[in-house]
């Protein structure tokens, strides 16, 4: 008994000593340990994993508690990768490491690319690695390039055969595609366009690339928008995308941009022809979407949103529901301007001041009186009503038509609805 104690604590004390090689890139210890088979190659470790690049679970999850997350089972293989240790790996790989193995979820391809070493990519695709394997949670290498530090990655993997138009084996069935579009990655989309992929393929909501790019532009937790991803958006409609494509709650990318109060893809979509009117499931449209978001937007031009669309042909707020535009753009009264500026006459009702609070009407106040002192049983001035009926004579065609005009800038700009500050 006491004999096969004194083995086990040998094992361990080996096991103990391959790891430290491993994590000091001690390739010489290594060789010298496999070569004369103390340790297993294939070993298994529990270490470290702060990063939580090793492990990969399923979307449906393992309930596991936080710090369990931040340990991971790994073999030489994995780590040397992770290390970015060269001489180790093709030691390893010289011993026959089986290159394909996933202890916790992910091969050691999978760690490579998620880590942009292009390198650990390359050995491990030499000795036979498989560049459309998946991990426990369905990504292929592809779908962890997710940074323009992995473009040359993502280059080799398709050199060696991966197939651009993979799927991801979960509920999002996303393409490498639709990843490079929503993580903003330019060269990447335009690498994969090159080589194949298929610019209006669906996901699992049917979204295309396009579609992703545009929901993704904004960045929530800062309100700032991304000009790589306006500069993919711009690119794939180059490539043909489909500017109405439906998702599975039928919303187009203008749909998407609206939400988003994007006015720079939103006038980047209505150029290349998107409809204005579309209408998701619920039956709204993307001024909808814009007035429902008006107050969460803050590094938005609201204005220039909502002039976009009515410029475009938008169909106008039905008049018994202006109010509900005084609640939503109480606050950005140049706003409120550009829709109102839309008919030849609406008449106020007592919900028009009860949507807007008392200390939003005080700080604009001279707007607000101008307001509902001209949308009474009075008419617009015949200024105005010229306005209505050469837009109404151009429908679609205002925010297009309207500079070709050989008249004044000023007036240019007054039929485009731009706000002057005041009702009249």
């Amino acid at each position: 008994m006491g004999e096969r104690m004194t083995q086990a604590e040998t094992a361990k004390e080996m096991k103990k000593a391959f790891l430290q090689a491993l994590q000091s890139n001690d390739y010489r210890t290594l060789e010298e340990f496999l070569t004369q088979k103390k340790v297993d190659v294939d070993t298994v470790f529990e270490v470290e994993d702060e990063n939580l690049l090793l492990a990969s679970y399923k979307q449906a999850g393992y309930w596991l508690p936080s710090y369990k997350l931040q340990h991971s089972w790994a073999t030489g293989l994995h780590l040397s990768v992770l290390y970015g240790h060269l001489e180790s790996l093709r030691v390893l790989l010289k011993h026959k490491a089986t290159i394909n193995c996933r202890p916790n979820g992910k091969a050691a391809i999978h760690i490579a690319c998620e880590a942009a070493n292009l390198d650990c990519v390359k050995i491990l695709c030499s000795h036979g690695a498989k560049t459309n394997c998946y991990s426990l949670s369905g990504l292929a290498p592809l779908h962890f390039c997710t940074t323009k530090l992995s473009m040359s990655c993502a280059q080799q993997l398709i050199w060696r055969g991966a197939d651009v138009n993979i799927r991801t084996n979960n509920q999002d069935e996303e393409t490498p595609l639709h990843t490079a579009a929503r993580c903003g990655i330019p060269e990447m989309v335009s690498f994969y366009v090159e080589h194949g992929a298929m610019v209006d393929c669906g996901n699992a909501h049917r979204e295309t690339p396009l579609a992703c790019a545009v929901y993704w532009a904004l960045n929530n937790a800062e309100q700032t928008y991304s000009t790589n991803h306006h500069l993919i958006c711009r690119m794939l409609l180059d490539y043909n995308a489909d500017f109405n494509s439906r998702d599975e709650d039928f919303r187009t990318p203008l749909h998407k941009a609206a939400w988003n109060c994007d006015y720079v893809l939103m006038e980047m979509l209505l150029l290349a022809g998107a409809e204005a009117n579309f209408m998701d499931d619920n039956g709204c449209a993307p001024l909808q979407y814009v007035l429902k978001v008006t107050g969460v937007r803050p590094g938005a031009q609201m204005e220039r949103c909502y002039q976009l669309l009515l410029n475009f042909g938008a169909a106008r707020i039905y008049p018994p529901q202006f109010h509900k535009v005084l609640q939503a753009c109480s606050s950005y009264p140049r706003a409120v301007e550009v829709i109102v500026n839309t008919y030849e006459h609406i008449k106020s009702t007592a919900k028009w001041r009860t949507a807007i609070p008392d200390d939003v009407f005080e700080m604009y106040k001279d707007f607000y009186e101008s307001l509902l002192e001209t949308c009474t049983n009075t008419p617009r001035s015949l200024k105005h009503l010229a306005r209505c009926a050469i837009r109404k004579r151009l429908l679609y065609k205002c925010h297009q038509t309207v500079p070709l005009l050989f008249i004044p800038v000023t007036l240019k700009n007054y039929l485009l609805l731009e706000p002057e500050g005041i009702i009249y």
